[in-house]
């Protein structure tokens, strides 16, 4: 037997190509064509798009686009149809943010549809129970859920088909039920034993008594009878009818504050996004109550430095890219939060003067443990991202969530759907930006974002997954900008995440945080980081959720989904 295994290292040892063991991560693929860790190829059409974490919920949007409808319609079909098959992700229990390019107008359109906390629950309430943050689940971080308001409002300024044509694909599958997929039939069973108390949800998301398992068949009839009735009576059927009275009388009934007042008094938000320009490229975002200008924060203090000439798996590339990770999110745990309530310096935090400022602050040879929050003069005067293009070049990039996990688990009567848990987001510092009171936005993560070049469409995407998603927005740009890599592989390339950031509620970073490098990085990149005093850990993530549509200056399509879900993106 020695003597074999002496034959076999001798046999090896004389060969004239290494051997090369790859993990089963992102990277391990055989290509004949493009980087070898991409996944597969991009998908591409000229008549539409879609790229959603769900292939029957891609393959909905095309068939909306098919009957006419607009990118808009063909959206909104498919997040209505993920809030049925990804309620771990999503559903009509959150909120949303969209931002939309008219190819009529040739402009770029923001919405900010999210809820704001209840009126009749105030600041002392938590202080007096106990309570040093607002708990993730049960009653007491639910906020008004915004999306069908932010169905409407975009459907009203973009869509063609009726509301009604829009939900059925919907409605006939949770009448008829869908296979749940793989990513989607794992959270679900790891959300039952923290959901599974609280009212109504044992009876809608647990059949058999448990989540169900990969591959078998989903029915959720009461979500499809609220479906219907909102798709006949609008918003008002939602926020001001039977369905807006079932929810104000469950929470009523089990210790919450959200009424019937704070679902009639809601109303979406038109924005304006807000842009840097980043090596001749305009990557926009939409200002807070969301973390979007992050990502523009981490652009700007990156553009000072040649990251193509480093390489992107150097060390010195993940340094600088953690190291202005890290100023960005000082700010975003100062400043980012609802703007009814503050005066948020955006354009200086976004500025160039500004990012050359903070630029200084960085050591290139060693991680800095803390920084501060800056300064900017002030002036006076778990999510699904989907996206969708249409024939006549309009583009739709819209991200819509629960929050943690499946939401609150508040699960109201025969509705179908949870409650987010999104006012967990608020500060209990008396005197931060994004403190908690009656009646406001909380700072929220979910950020959609999109890409123009010389005033034209360019690039509609986003990246879900909580404090990942900025980081992810930077490192999308980058791989394409500096790195070359097409759109699926600017989404496969493996992924740098930092967290142990201070945060808006309140946390603060003392050490430095944490990096987590996805596979693909060289064991050599990972010493160096040591050495220069990073925390390198190995972790599964959470490394994001990408999805993705290129539009190129002929007018093609280019669509990517990713590897890490049970995505799809799909054109004709």
């Amino acid at each position: 037997m020695i003597g074999r295994l002496k034959s076999v290292k001798s046999l090896l040892a004389g060969l004239a190509f290494p051997f090369v063991l790859f993990s089963a991560g992102a990277n391990a693929y055989d290509r004949v064509a493009g980087e070898g860790f991409a996944s597969r190829s991009q998908a591409l059409a000229t008549n539409g798009m879609a790229a959603t974490s769900q292939p029957l919920a891609t393959q909905i949007a095309l068939d909306i686009l098919k009957q006419g409808g607009s990118a808009v319609d063909a959206a909104i079909a498919a997040n209505a149809a993920q809030g049925l098959m990804e309620p771990t992700g999503c559903g009509i229990g959150g909120d949303l943010f969209a931002i939309v390019w008219d190819a009529k107008s040739e402009k770029l359109y923001g919405l900010n549809a999210s809820g704001r906390s209840p009126k009749s629950l105030p600041f002392s309430y938590f202080a007096e129970n106990g309570l040093d943050r607002i708990p993730s689940h049960g009653p007491l971080p639910v906020s008004v859920p915004g999306a069908v308001d932010g169905w409407y409002e975009l459907h009203e300024k973009f869509g063609r088909l009726p509301m009604s044509d829009v939900l059925q694909p919907a409605i006939s599958y949770a009448e008829k039920g869908f296979p749940v997929t793989q990513l989607v039939a794992y959270y679900w069973d790891r959300s039952v034993p923290r959901l599974q108390k609280f009212p109504g949800f044992r009876q809608t998301f647990m059949p058999n008594g448990r989540a169900p398992r990969e591959g078998e068949i989903f029915r959720n009839p009461r979500l499809a009878k609220t479906y219907k009735r909102i798709a006949e009576g609008g918003r008002d059927a939602f926020y001001r009818g039977d369905i807006a009275r079932e929810i104000a009388a469950y929470m009523k009934a089990n210790g919450g504050f959200l009424s019937l007042e704070d679902l009639a008094s809601h109303e979406s938000e038109w924005v304006d996004p807000v842009a840097t320009n980043y090596r001749g490229y305009d990557v926009w975002e939409l200002p807070p109550n969301g973390q979007g200008i992050a990502a523009l924060q981490i652009l700007n203090i990156l553009e000072g430095y040649d990251l193509a000439r480093m390489g992107r798996t150097s060390p010195e590339y993940v340094h600088l890219f953690t190291e202005a990770k890290k100023l960005a999110f000082e700010d975003r745990a100062k400043w980012y939060a609802d703007p009814a309530f503050n005066q948020i310096p955006v354009k200086e935090l976004i500025s160039k003067g500004y990012a050359a400022e903070r630029r200084k602050l960085i050591d290139p040879g060693r991680a800095t443990r803390r920084y501060d929050a800056g300064n900017p003069a002030l002036k006076h005067g778990d999510t699904i991202y989907l996206t969708v293009a249409d024939a006549e070049g309009n583009m739709v990039s819209l991200i819509q969530s629960n929050y943690r996990g499946m939401g609150s688990g508040m699960t109201p009567g025969e509705l179908g759907f949870i409650l987010q848990d999104r006012g967990e987001m608020f500060s209990l510092r008396e005197g931060h930006f994004n403190q908690y009171q009656p009646g406001k936005r909380p700072f929220h993560t979910i950020i959609p974002a999109f890409v123009t070049k010389e005033g034209k469409p360019y690039l509609s995407f986003g990246v879900m997954g909580g404090a990942t998603q900025p980081q992810m927005h930077a490192q999308i740009v980058i791989n394409m900008v500096d790195f070359g890599l097409n759109v699926q592989e600017a989404g496969d390339a493996p992924r740098i995440l930092h967290s142990g950031s201070s945060q808006p509620t309140d946390e603060v970073m003392e050490d430095g945080g944490y990096l987590s490098l996805e596979d693909g990085f060289p064991m050599e990149t990972r010493r160096k980081l040591v050495q220069m005093g990073h925390q390198v850990r190995f972790a599964s993530g959470p490394f994001g959720g990408y999805q993705a549509i290129m539009r190129s200056a002929d007018g093609v399509y280019h669509g990517a989904s990713e590897s890490r879900k049970d995505g799809h993106a799909a054109g004709y």
